[in-house]
């Protein structure tokens, strides 16, 4: 009798293809693979079976011996094989049938989707509790055998992570924060492990983003309930605890920053609550000194929270002056008088984040004396001679420590002139094609000297002088500087007097703030100060009030152009304010002299 392995070798085939043996199909498929939502991941899971040393030849088994009627070989296959042993690429029927059932044993119940509403977050925060304490009673009963805990802390992760979505419904945040839950996630910023709790901060950054669509109270419930559970004491010991040479904990700090830029960027009272945690501030005032080969992420972003942090409160900025931040940060800045950072990189944007910092600091009395103190006058008027990238932030630098009606602000004035600023200063004003916010900065440093330094004192002689020099030729590119503003300003100034017409008084008013944004736009402050400026000129020399008339009689102007714009700011003026009151008399005596 001819043999199953003569058949193949008759056939040609150079070997044959070895199977495992034949399986009950219930038995293939009992282990499904499922993931979190029941639903298989894959088709099936073989399990792992005791094979035989010897292999099990393919086909049917070989007829008794001496059975020479016995038919043997392969069945033929049917002619119509729609719906065979073929069907669907090898997979019969019923077996199909099988695997669909694996994949979703209750189509209706799938299809359905998940429900976000109380129901389901009670749910979630009673499963999330229990992850919590049993990983913690495991922890403590096997603290030196992490074999035993390591499943619980998986478990943990998972749950963790699984919150993420609640950052797509904060409607839940208020009742999320009351359960209690918001003040567990913010307890596993202390856990041993550090993976869960860079895991608990990258949460907490997701569910207090803004670009989350979530209203005032609701936001506020939740940052409420996560402070009052000392969550900036816990991303400090983080930021401690972390080492910035791992990545993982490189990201940590990273989503760290990103929760303080989010509880800074959500509202005023919470930035000052923020700024008031010394721990936190000094450690950003350490990060972004620490040297590094290039400016890294977190370097930046540190410079970044802090120029947030004195963006959004006056009481944040005297804060940090008392930290000697901008002592601090002058120090850094100094660096690039004559380098650059590399364009568009992290380090261009961390010499822009310094600056922003330094500018808004300086705009507090506090904050200008400890600007001249470390010599940031200096530096400035360095870096406007010989600074690239670094000049126009030194210019807006110097305008802001410059500007109000302080004592402080006039020891700002006094240093510039003491220092030799006038040539390095005018030298600028000068120069031809300046764009805008040069000028404006420029004509906004002339602004408040003429207006804070002392009368008869020898710095404002000095500076009364630059104006008078060479035949009045900065205060005739003062005056053309005018003539530039006003008339773009009365071009937009045309066109909405067009669109008022016909309008009714309410919606005049809905369209006011439009309006003088669009006045803004053409350079409204440019041309006020610029006022102020030849304002002053007019009352202090008469060589100057002559020779702005005459430009001004070029046009058919008077001095009455000048004094309407002094007037506009007069009535724009808020009276109860104590700057604005010091402002307001100011003006009026000025229009006095344009009479």
């Amino acid at each position: 009798m001819t043999s199953i392995d003569e058949l193949f070798k008759a056939s040609g085939v150079g070997s044959k293809r070895k199977l495992e043996p034949l399986r009950d199909p219930n038995e293939i498929y009992k282990s499904p693979r499922l993931t979190s939502n029941g639903k298989s991941s894959r088709h099936a899971r073989v399990e792992d079976e005791a094979t035989n040393d010897n292999d099990v030849e393919a086909g049917p088994a070989p007829p008794a011996e001496g059975d020479e009627n016995e038919d043997y070989g392969p069945d033929l296959p049917p002619d119509d094989d729609e719906e065979g042993r073929f069907y669907g690429s090898g997979v019969t029927a019923q077996e199909n049938d099988l695997l669909d059932y694996v994949d979703d044993p209750d189509p209706s119940e799938s299809a359905a989707p998940e429900k976000y509403d109380s129901a389901w977050l009670r749910r979630t925060v009673i499963n999330f509790e229990k992850r919590i304490n049993k990983n913690a009673e495991l922890r403590a009963k096997f603290e030196d055998q992490p074999q035993k805990f390591i499943s619980s802390e998986a478990d943990l992760d998972a749950d963790i992570k699984a919150l993420s979505i609640l950052s797509e419904h904060p409607d839940l945040y208020p009742e999320f924060a009351k359960l209690g839950s918001a003040g567990s996630l913010v307890g596993l910023l202390a856990h041993e492990n550090t993976d869960i709790a860079i895991d608990a901060v990258e949460i907490i950054n997701e569910l207090t983003d803004e670009e989350v669509a979530a209203e005032d109270d609701q936001w506020n419930a939740l940052v409420d309930a996560f402070l009052e559970a000392d969550l900036l004491g816990l991303l400090v010991s983080n930021f401690e605890r972390l080492d910035e040479e791992q990545e993982v904990d490189r990201n940590g700090v990273y989503y760290a920053l990103g929760v303080i830029e989010n509880l800074c960027s959500g509202r005023t009272t919470t930035a000052e609550q923020v700024a008031e945690n010394d721990k936190l501030l000094k450690w950003l005032l350490r990060r972004i000194q620490i040297k590094e080969k290039t400016v890294s992420q977190n370097k930046q972003y540190a410079a970044e929270v802090l120029a947030i942090l004195v963006q959004t409160s006056s009481k944040n900025r005297r804060k940090l002056a008392s930290l000697d931040a901008t002592d601090i940060m002058l120090q850094l800045v100094a660096s690039y008088r004559k380098r650059d950072p590399e364009k568009g990189g992290e380090e261009e944007e961390y010499m822009e984040n310094l600056f922003e910092a330094l500018t808004c600091i300086v705009d507090e009395p506090e904050g200008k004396t400890k600007f001249v103190e470390a010599e940031g006058v200096e530096l400035c008027l360095i870096m406007l001679k010989e600074g690239k990238m670094s000049k126009p932030a030194a210019l807006r630098l110097l305008d802001h420590a410059t500007g109000g009606s302080s004592q402080a602000g006039m020891e700002v004035c006094q240093r510039i002139v003491e220092a030799g600023g006038l040539k390095n200063i005018f030298t600028l004003f000068m120069k031809k094609n300046n764009d805008s916010q040069t000028t404006e900065h420029l004509i906004g440093i002339f602004g408040s000297m003429l207006r804070l330094l002392p009368a008869d004192s020898a710095e404002r002689i000095r500076t009364l002088a630059k104006f008078v020099e060479k035949d009045y030729e900065k205060t005739q590119k003062l005056v053309k500087l005018r003539r530039e503003y006003a008339t773009r300003l009365s071009s937009v100034d045309e066109a909405i007097r067009a669109e008022q017409s016909g309008m009714s008084a309410e919606e005049k008013e809905e369209m006011a703030d439009e309006w003088f944004s669009r006045r803004l736009d053409a350079g409204l402050f440019c041309l006020q100060t610029l006022d102020v400026v030849l304002a002053w000129l007019v009352a202090e020399d008469g060589g100057a009030r002559k020779t702005i008339q005459e430009l001004l009689a070029d046009r058919d102007e008077t001095l009455g152009v000048i004094r309407e714009t002094l007037q506009e700011q007069i009535d724009g003026i808020d009276a109860e304010d104590a700057d604005g009151k010091d402002t307001r008399e100011m003006l009026t005596t000025l229009v006095e002299f344009l009479q």
